[in-house]
């Protein structure tokens, strides 16, 4: 019996050229981060007993769906 003949592989598309490329972008992800713009930290009110509005806190009230 014959065995069928199997197709080439197409470049690029392997699951190691995945993980090659996945551990070549990461490290170029966090320099780009890194050499992001600085950060400004908002001025908090200590005069009020509540909890601050600021970016921090309503990203986690839209994580935790309240």
């Amino acid at each position: 019996m014959k065995r069928p003949e199997q197709a080439e592989p197409k470049e690029g598309t392997g699951r190691r050229d995945f993980l090659k490329l996945a551990a070549l972008s990461a490290p170029v992800a966090v320099a780009a981060t890194a050499a992001g713009g600085t950060a400004e930290a908002a001025t908090p009110d200590l005069s009020s007993d509540k909890m601050q509005d600021t970016a921090h806190t309503r990203a986690y009230f839209d994580s935790a769906r309240f």
